[in-house]
């Protein structure tokens, strides 16, 4: 709901917008094509540029204005930042002064002119033309600050998730966030490229919801009469291209998952998938710790920087914890030694831990790992080990087949990654999809479905492999010092207005 304040100012844009309409000005106009930009303008400039009178074309929004009758200074906002414009009736003619009089904060314009520096020394666009290109019709939030307190921010956090578009004008930092995301991707993709990787696409829409324990989302297809569901992992899948020969692959995917949202889970989320054939658990950790500290550096943080309360040290090589361990560490409970899932509750429920939904004893020592021990680990760390219950993809270890080759990788206090020396045994692997039925049956709406096309493919032969899975938005999360998911996605889902 608008106020009556905004209210009137929006009636007194649009009405502006029906007098240039009168006049038989388009303000609305179909094209404008600038030449120069605020930042690379101020950093060329040289002082007998000023004499030459250099005719450059700009665009953007207008960030301030201030009239002085026959003569206005105002500061223009585009990609690269600000520059200050200075106008002049007697240089821009009557109509057009009048024009640009009559702009309000936040309308894209178009401007024409040369620079010169002010007598204060500030680089300056001396203005021979201004054309109205979109009108902002809605005031834009204006910061205010008196006695030190700061006024009519955009800091609603619904909101400005809501309203990413205005978030992202008024917000600085919130752009650069995005910016710093896409640099993020970018250095991961080179990065793989250059390890001999290549990146593939695989479905979004699936037969079988595979390669997570997770809650899909289902849609239908008409024209096939058939269900589907939206990915929860393009794991299956690409795998299936290492049995084919695509020795190295990776895919940027975004997966869907019906669950809860928190500070760290949204619904719609991106993931990085690695396989490696003729890797294993160990390639993929040191392939973890050598592309997050490669990628650190490359976006400019380097291996030591703050999130949050905290300094975090990324730096090789990082710690190893074994995953029974590490909960006994911080709960005081052995969960090797516990023989049901009666007493395995029953401990839980000494250190506080409610596991009542559990339906096994690695269950519930998940609950307790989340809980006690997931927001102790700070400083990166690779928990490994895991046991074989809960890891129906990975490949057990030959020394104890009760536990699989797989680590997490963990830092700021959650989980960032997933890997494992991938289950390449047909037999194995059906038999450990048979057990996630039977889960699924008992309840477990999470368990992994039979997907007998990808044993069917397994069954063709899979060399030994590596996969590795890194949780796009965390990892930016860490990098640019955000404490939502919600604020490294663009446009995270929100409940309806």
């Amino acid at each position: 709901m608008e106020d009556k304040e905004s209210n009137e100012l929006i009636q007194q844009r649009i009405q502006k917008v029906r007098d240039l309409e009168s006049q038989g000005i388009n303000p609305y106009p179909l094209r404008f094509f600038p030449n120069g930009f605020s930042q690379n303008l101020i950093d060329t400039f040289k002082d007998e540029d000023a004499e030459t009178k250099k005719s450059y074309l700009m665009a953007g929004r207008l960030h301030a204005k201030r009239v002085m009758g026959k003569a206005s200074f105002g500061h223009l906002k585009d990609k690269q930042g600000l520059i200050q414009i200075y106008a002049a009736r007697d240089d821009m003619g009557e109509d057009n002064y009048k024009i640009f009089k009559s702009l309000d904060l936040g309308d894209h314009i178009g401007i024409e002119g040369f620079l010169f520096r002010t007598q204060k020394g500030e680089i300056t666009l001396h203005l021979t033309k201004v054309t109205l290109l979109a009108k902002c019709i809605r005031p834009l939030p204006t910061v205010k600050e008196k006695d030190g307190v700061i006024y009519d921010a955009f800091s609603d956090v619904e909101q400005r998730y809501r309203m990413r578009y205005v978030d992202l004008v008024v917000n600085d930092h919130v752009k650069k966030t995005f910016l710093t995301r896409s640099k993020i991707v970018q250095e991961i993709r080179n990065f793989l490229i250059n390890e001999g990787f290549l990146e593939v696409e695989t479905p979004m829409m699936q037969v079988i919801a595979g390669g997570a324990a997770a809650k899909p989302f289902i849609t239908h297809h008409n024209t096939m009469d058939m269900d589907l569901f939206l990915r929860i992992a393009p794991e299956l899948y690409l795998k299936r291209l290492i049995v084919g020969g695509m020795d190295r692959v990776f895919e940027l995917n975004r997966n869907f998952r019906n669950e809860g949202i928190s500070t760290k889970h949204n619904p719609e989320f991106t993931m990085l998938e690695v396989y490696m054939a003729y890797g294993d658990m160990e390639t993929m950790l040191t392939l973890t710790e050598k592309m997050v500290i490669g990628v650190a550096e490359k976006i400019g943080i380097g291996t030591k920087f703050a999130y949050g309360k905290d300094q975090i040290d990324i730096s090789a090589p990082w710690k190893r914890k074994k995953y029974v361990d590490i909960i006994k560490e911080y709960s005081g409970i052995d969960f090797s030694q516990i023989t049901s899932v009666e007493e395995a509750k029953a401990k839980a429920k000494e250190v506080k831990v409610d596991s009542s939904k559990a339906t096994s004893i690695w269950k519930v020592a998940d609950d307790v790992f989340s809980e006690l021990v997931e927001p102790n680990l700070i400083q990166p760390v690779f928990i490994t080990d895991f046991p074989k219950e809960i890891s129906p993809l990975a490949k057990s270890r030959e020394d104890d087949p009760n536990y699989v080759e797989r680590f997490e990788p963990y830092v700021a206090g959650r989980e960032i990654g997933n890997a494992f020396s991938e289950l390449n045994d047909p037999f194995d692997q059906k038999a450990r999809f048979e057990d996630q039925v039977k889960q699924r049956e008992a309840g477990d709406d999470e368990a992994f479905m039979m997907d007998e096309d990808y044993i069917r493919a397994l069954e063709y032969g899979m060399p030994p492999t590596g996969g590795l899975g890194i949780g796009i938005d965390r990892l930016v999360m860490l990098f640019t010092n955000s404490q939502s998911i919600r604020d490294t996605i663009l446009f995270p889902l929100m409940r309806k207005e």
